[in-house]
C-alpha cells in the first residue's frame, strides 16, 4: 500500500588497481530479510514490513566494487502483512506485485547513491549515462 521510509544502513565503495581495456560492471540487488514491526501513529501503533536490501556494483577485472546494504519500510493493512511475512518465513518469495515495488525504490535510490559514489571515488558511473552525439552530415 504505502513506502514509509528508505534509508541506506552501510555504504562501501572501493577502488582497487586501475583495470586495463574493457571494464564490465555487473549491478545486482537482493531482499535479505523481511520482519514485522510496530510503527507508532500517534497513540495507535500500525503493523509495517521491514525488508533489507543489498545493492552491490562489482566491476570486473576486479577494478572496485560498491556496495549498498539498507531497508525499506512499507505500511499495509495486517491481513496483508501476515500473508506476505508468512510466504516469507515459508519459501523466501513475495508477491511480485510487492517485490516489484521494494525493487524499483530500491533500484531508485541505489542507482543514484552509487553513481555519486564511483565519481567519489574515480570508478566508472554503475548505470550507463547518456551521451549526446554530434550529428554527421552526408554530403553528395
Amino acid at each position: 500500500m504505502t513506502i514509509v521510509s528508505f534509508n541506506f544502513t552501510k555504504i562501501e565503495a572501493e577502488k582497487k588497481d586501475p583495470a586495463k581495456g574493457k571494464i564490465n560492471i555487473n549491478n545486482n540487488v537482493t531482499i535479505e530479510n523481511v520482519e514485522e514491526k510496530d510503527l507508532s501513529l500517534g497513540n495507535q501503533k500500525q503493523k509495517v514490513l521491514n525488508f533489507t536490501f543489498e545493492f552491490t556494483s562489482k566491476y570486473d577485472p576486479d577494478a572496485g566494487n560498491i556496495k549498498l546494504i539498507g531497508s525499506v519500510l512499507y505500511m499495509e493493512d495486517a491481513k496483508k502483512v501476515k500473508e506476505i511475512l508468512d510466504g516469507w518465513k515459508k519459501d523466501k518469495k513475495l508477491p511480485k506485485d510487492i517485490m516489484t515495488r521494494i525493487l524499483n525504490v530500491v533500484l531508485n535510490k541505489s542507482n543514484v547513491q552509487a553513481l555519486i559514489l564511483s565519481e567519489q571515488v574515480g570508478l566508472p558511473p554503475p548505470i550507463p549515462l547518456p551521451k549526446v552525439q554530434a550529428e554527421q552530415k552526408t554530403t553528395s
